[in-house]
């Protein structure tokens, strides 16, 4: 059974209970709950105890949050006011991002700041956290998380809290960058350099800088890897292993050919004045700071297509 389908069922048992504490269901209801609960359980051979598991399932998320997020995208959200003859013809797009409502959810958004400013992460995260959960569709809250998990080196959350963001408000760029950056890291060149392009398009103007940048640094290894894999087809098994990306922080020669391409180098071809890979390999030393790169992407500083938290303004 696919984990993904054993994660669903673990939400959806934490939003019965939470139905049930937060008065959306009686007392009365109770014992029918417990009964779906432990079918639901027995069935997809989950344990709702396992506090682990359903943080993994979730997050600090729930699922009716994380439902609100697709309700919103869909244009569905019961809150708007329903199209009138009038609304024919498309109005006129809102400013990106919601009116900040919560006072105590800005309060830590505005902690979150400062602990990213004094690099914190952990602090960050925690303080992004209290105020998703005060406000979980806001794009802000869920964006600054994402720049502090990709500082922290979780680029899974990242990916999955800037992909939320977008969902939320696909005018707040910030996200589209956080996005970018993530996948990329995570090995997702295509993926990365399709966020920084909605990014361009949302921005307006041919996009800012750091954004064109991250793009343009997405879309390189994007055809670097399909040059690589179009000779692999041609050279048959005795072709040479393609690069990963950079989010190949496995080790081995396919992280170490990866290595080579983000620092400008063929893949042992030796080209543009670059040294051949397989002589570089055979120096111990030189192999070992590659393997310790390759586990630590961070390190490479200007081959990001784009930082994740230098701006924490909003």
């Amino acid at each position: 059974m696919a984990t993904s389908q054993k994660r669903l069922a673990l939400a959806i048992i934490d939003f019965l209970s939470i139905s049930l504490r937060d008065g959306t269901l009686t007392a009365e209801d109770a014992e029918s709950i417990e009964v779906a609960q432990s079918c639901i359980a027995d069935t997809f051979h989950v344990d709702p105890s396992d506090k682990a598991a359903l943080k993994d399932a979730i997050g600090d998320q729930s699922l009716l949050s994380i439902y609100g997020v697709y309700e919103k995208l869909k244009g569905k959200n019961s809150t708007a006011p329903p199209p009138t003859s009038s609304s024919a013809k498309p109005s006129t797009p809102k400013p990106s991002g919601p009116t900040p409502t919560n006072p105590e959810a800005e309060s830590f958004k505005s902690q979150g700041n400062n602990a990213m400013q004094q690099k914190d992460y952990e602090k960050a995260i925690d303080l992004y956290s209290k105020a998703v959960n005060l406000s979980p569709t806001n794009p802000i809250y869920l964006s600054n998380r994402a720049a502090a998990y990709s500082a922290s080196h979780k680029h899974e959350e990242a990916r999955a809290d800037a992909e939320l963001a977008v969902a939320a408000d696909p005018k707040y760029t910030k996200a589209w960058s956080r996005l970018g950056l993530a996948r990329f890291v995570l090995g997702d060149a295509k993926g990365s350099m399709d966020a920084y392009e909605k990014g361009i398009e949302y921005e307006g103007n041919g996009g800012s800088e750091a954004m064109k940048k991250g793009y343009k640094t997405a879309k390189e290894k994007v055809e670097e890897e399909e040059k690589e894999a179009a000779g692999a087809d041609e050279g048959g098994d005795d072709a040479p292993s393609t690069a990963r990306g950079a989010g190949n922080a496995g080790g081995g020669m396919d992280g170490l050919a990866g290595l080579a391409s983000m620092l400008g180098g063929g893949g042992g071809r030796g080209g543009g004045g670059m040294p051949d890979l397989g002589s570089l390999m055979s120096n111990p030393m030189f192999a070992s700071m590659a393997q310790n790169l390759m586990s630590n992407p961070e390190q490479l500083q200007g081959t990001e297509p784009n930082k994740a938290c230098p701006d924490l303004a909003d």
